[in-house]
């Protein structure tokens, strides 16, 4: 069902195409899960939600905030891994079955086409994080992902501003 690893980049999904592929893999009666974020120099802490949210179902999707959504949201600094980067190594993760990407601030319009079984989160967005109603709303639930202290971006350019 999923592209082999070694195929990384047929794993991406373009939004356009996404309702289309989500119709093909229901006719399978796939469980699918989803989680969205900028991803944005890819870690170990993303690594554990990535691993369990791939645990959750049948078929994990992943979806990138474009360069734009991420300035939007965090900072006209960020991001510092480009989209077509970050695109890349998530489709390399033998663990991610398919990636998309979406240029809205949150991913809530992107959610209703996909209609997940199962939407992750990390803890610290919770269960009633912003994504909850839409995805409650078309029968899925939210799963939310406990943080490894000291695992984050944040941690990670906090340190490389000290070198």
């Amino acid at each position: 069902m999923s592209p082999s690893p070694n195929n990384y980049f047929l794993k991406l999904i373009d939004p356009n195409q996404l309702e289309e592929k989500v119709e093909e893999l229901r006719t399978f009666f796939k469980r699918i899960v989803t989680l969205n974020g900028s991803f944005d120099l890819l870690h170990a802490g993303h690594l554990q939600i990535l691993h369990e949210a791939a645990l959750q179902g049948d078929v994990f999707i992943v979806a990138l905030n474009t360069d734009r959504s991420v300035k939007t949201y965090k900072s006209e600094k960020r991001p510092i891994i480009p989209l077509q980067q970050r695109l890349t190594m998530m489709s390399a993760l033998s663990m991610v079955d398919y990636v998309t990407w979406f240029d809205e601030p949150d991913p809530r319009v992107l959610l209703s086409k996909i209609k997940p079984d199962v939407h992750v989160n990390g803890a610290e967005y919770g269960e009633n994080c912003l994504e909850s109603d839409v995805v409650r709303a078309n029968g899925g639930r939210v799963h939310v992902v406990q943080l490894v202290p000291g695992l984050s971006t944040s941690c990670i350019l906090e340190k490389i501003r000290q070198l």
